[in-house]
């Protein structure tokens, strides 16, 4: 935990001087999981200023399980907006920054399962002032060698830091900015009405184009789901070259941006094998029935 009243002695920074922390977390018909994920980020060893989740246009009981979660930890301060107004990641996404009152916003998506201390490992990384926005790794909570998954994405990212010079990407299951720098770029970033882009990629991008730095801090760890591995071939193509997309856009040619591209098409054929496989070990364990199904919460 950070220490009591005094000096923070990761960041040199008195404590009552860390910054606030906002979680925003944008979700459409997040009902199975979103109470997961609104526990993992209830019960950190540092509280979160506040927990926002925007819901955008759901048809299912994910307003209903917000609400009944508001119920059971009143102290969570944890708020409710809707953004109706259109359909899409990037404009709910700015609704819940924009909403936002803490120092620094932090941003999950409602599959996302943070460990107990990324409120304060992200107090204390934004402390020092290195950076205004910074990801960090992942381990995916529904797939077989958790540990091992977590140490290959964390090592990935730090080369991929090397790479990348001044455009450091976000990564939005796992990310945080400063408000300050939000309010900078929010007008330049891409609508991307046409759902084209990587949005957390061209948010960077946009920071990078002011001149505002991106870092990476290997101790934000958040749990996500592989569900993307679910995806068709084709479907998960799409998906990925929205890197290439994203940076084009900008007029930015540059290889060393597209590796995570090419490491997630050469890793797809077999995690999305592993996926399959380890589903059907899971159902077989749950008499047929996937855990999600039966139930059971992921990790958190």
């Amino acid at each position: 935990m950070v220490d009591g009243p005094g000096l923070c002695q990761t960041c040199g920074v008195t404590t009552e001087n860390l910054p606030s922390v906002s979680i925003v977390i944008p979700a459409y018909n997040e009902e199975s999981g979103i109470r997961h994920c609104l526990v993992a980020a209830i019960e950190q060893t540092v509280p979160a200023h506040e927990i926002i989740v925007v819901d955008n246009k759901s048809t299912d009981g994910t307003r209903a399980a917000v609400e009944a979660m508001q119920v059971a930890f009143p102290e969570a301060n944890l708020r409710l907006i809707e953004q109706d107004a259109e359909q899409g990641i990037t404009p709910t996404r700015n609704a819940g920054f924009d909403a936002a009152t803490g120092t620094v916003i932090g941003r999950i998506d409602a599959d996302s399962a943070l460990e107990p201390d990324w409120v304060e490992q992200v107090q204390k990384a934004f402390a020092t002032g290195e950076f205004v926005a910074a990801s960090g790794p992942v381990e995916y909570y529904d797939m077989p060698m958790r540990a091992f998954g977590h140490h290959a994405d964390d090592t990935f990212r730090k080369i991929q830091v090397k790479l990348a010079g001044k455009y450091v990407f976000l990564f939005g299951t796992n990310m945080a900015i400063t408000k300050e720098a939000w309010l900078a770029v929010r007008d330049d970033t891409c609508p991307d009405r046409e759902d084209l882009m990587h949005e957390d990629i061209d948010l960077a991008v946009h920071l990078a184009l002011k001149g505002l730095k991106v870092g990476y801090v290997s101790a934000m760890v958040v749990g996500m789901s592989a569900r993307r591995l679910d995806s068709s071939p084709k479907d998960y193509l799409y998906y990925v070259e929205r890197f290439e997309r994203t940076y084009a856009h900008h007029g930015i040619h540059d290889v060393r941006l597209l590796a995570p591209m090419a490491v997630f098409l050469g890793i797809y054929p077999a995690l999305h094998a592993e996926r399959r496989l380890h589903e059907h070990h899971t159902a077989q364990a749950w008499g047929g029935v996937p855990r999600q199904a039966a139930g059971e919460a992921p990790s958190v």
